[in-house]
Formats: structure tokens, sequence, C-alpha cells
């Protein structure tokens, strides 16, 4: 059965989310399309553009993210905490770099003088946008059909272009997260797209880690949420130190693309033992075959989130009693 939207995000359990786009066309998103004979493969650059556009309006961070053939992956946190703080010129001014706004509201960023009833419409305004710029839905609305309308432009037709509305799902935990960004990174090698994750283009696995090349750690993109790392505030970081994450993902990768286990190495990742997570389970997950659907997450918060949702059972639950040692 469907579950609304409004069930599926709820920021209340957890600001990071999995999301995931697909198209419908036969022709691609981007790449090759052996069918048509058509190059698409500037089509990756739309999405990367857009989305270093969109973390830069919305109060939601990009924390991974992969652009593949006909569909993108995207992992998001929704940063509540900065969103609130922002004044109502300085929501206004956001918005109105994606929507002209209403006349009001160009009159009010412009310095015109307003009476109080103005003044209390414009802040209805800022309120209304602010809630918006909080919004995953909203994020991802911005982003595909943006894409839609270039990609219709450029193909000539109209119509629709991506199959259905955004999968989404919701990362319980940091054990959850870690699964997620490195599956996400991963995908242009689990499909033979690249060897390794510095050459996976159009990955944030191949911009985190030039960033870093040359032990340059505490550089990292202004676009991309950043993993902790030295002199890198650990109240805004995602939770990870950056070179155990580059450490763990190319181990991961090079597993994974042998598509087969193999042995695992005596250096493995320290940040496995760290979240307690199996490595072997870790590995089948890295295939992910669906083994979770709406929420990833420990048991314990899988079983939370079922009571607070009004649930009994959620589909992966078994999954991650064997992924997540408890």
């Amino acid at each position: 059965m469907t579950t609304a939207r409004k069930n599926l995000i709820d920021t209340t359990s957890t600001p990071y989310y999995h999301c995931m786009a697909r198209c419908v066309r036969r022709a691609f998103l981007c790449g090759e399309d052996t069918f048509s004979g058509k190059n698409y493969e500037h089509r990756r650059e739309w999405v990367v553009d857009r989305l270093k556009a969109l973390s830069g309006v919305f109060a939601i961070e990009v924390c991974a993210y992969a652009v593949m053939s006909n569909h993108y992956h995207v992992v998001v946190f929704i940063n509540r905490e900065s969103g609130e703080s922002w004044d109502t010129k300085t929501v206004l001014q956001r918005w109105t770099r994606l929507f002209t706004g209403p006349l009001l509201v160009q009159r009010f960023l412009s310095g015109v003088s307003l009476d109080k009833a103005e003044l209390l419409r414009v802040e209805e305004f800022a309120e209304e946008y602010r809630s918006r710029l909080l919004d995953i839905s909203w994020f991802m609305r911005c982003l595909n059909e943006h894409l839609a309308r270039e990609a219709n432009k450029e193909d000539g037709c109209k119509g629709r272009f991506w199959e259905g509305r955004y999968k989404s799902q919701a990362l319980l935990d940091e054990a959850a997260l870690l699964t997620c960004m490195a599956y996400v990174d991963l995908n242009p090698i689990r499909a033979k797209m690249a060897r390794t994750p510095e050459t996976s283009d159009y990955t944030s696995i191949k911009e985190r880690a030039t960033k870093a090349s040359g032990g340059r750690l505490r550089k990292q993109h202004a676009h991309l949420k950043p993993l902790r790392s030295q002199g890198q505030n650990p109240e805004t970081a995602i939770p990870f130190a950056l070179s155990s994450y580059l450490e763990l993902v190319d181990w991961t990768g090079r597993i994974v693309r042998q598509d087969k286990r193999g042995s695992i190495p005596e250096n493995l990742p320290s940040i496995l033992d760290r979240l307690k997570i199996d490595p072997d389970e870790w590995l089948k997950t890295m295939s992910w075959n669906n083994r979770f659907r709406r929420v990833v997450g420990r048991l314990g918060a899988l079983k939370a989130y079922a009571k607070q949702s009004g649930k009994r059972w959620l589909h992966g639950m078994c999954c991650s009693q064997s992924l997540y040692l408890q």
C-alpha cells in the first residue's frame, strides 16, 4: 500500500534522508543511449550544478550523491537549526533566487517603505517560504522540474520525464547514514562505470577524494555537508572522520567490484568496529537489493519508528538485526 509523503518525511525522527528519482523514457537521463544513438552525458553536469545551487538556497545539505544513466541518488540533511535562524529578509532573498515572488515581497526587498499591514503580510510570506526551504519535497521538486524542463527543451518534446515522484528512505541513525552514503557513492563502481571512487565521475566521493588529495583533509567542498576532520566543527559535520570514510568506501569498492566477498583485509576500517557493523552483512547490503525500503536503521530505531508511525512491523527489520550488531 502506498504511504503518504507526509508520513515518509518526519523530521522529528531523523534529519537524514536518501532520495532517488528515475527517468521514465527509453532515452537516458544521462550517458549514451544505444537505441537512439544520442549522447546525454552533458546532462550529468545539469544534475550536479542544480544540486549545488539548491544546497545554497535551501536549509538542506547534500551528504552524498551519484548521477547514473537513468536515475540519480542523493542523501540529504535537513538543517532545521540553520533555517529557523534566518531573518525575514534572508528567507525572502533565498526564495526569490528560485521564484519571482509576489509584488509585495519584491517591494520589500527593494527597500520600499511598507505600512504595518503590508509588513505583516510579508512576514506571513516569509514563514511560508521558510517552511518550504526546510522541505525535502520542495527541494526535490525544484531539482526534478528544472531537469525535466531542460531535457524537454533539448529533446523538443513535452510530457513526463520522471517515472513518478521521487522515492525516499529515512536514515534513523549513524549506522544507517554510513551504510546509505557508501552505497550511493559506490553506485558507479557496482555498475562498472568506474574502477575507483576517485574516478567515479559525478559522485560526491570523487569530489571528496579529489579535495582531500595530498593529505588536504581539512579542505572540503562548501556545497557538501562536511565529514569530520581536523579543524572541522564536529557539531556541523557528518559524524564520521573523512579519512576513515574514504578508506571504508575504497575497501568496500574493491570487494564489491570482484563480484564476491573474498577475504577481508586485516586493516578493516575501524569505523565498522566502532559502529558495531557486521562486515559480511555490510558487503551484502552494498548490493542493497531492497533489503530496506522506507526507513533504514538499527533494530531499536526501526521499532521506535514503527511504534511512532502506528505500525507493528517495517520491511528490513530482519536485515537490520543481522547487519547492525545490537
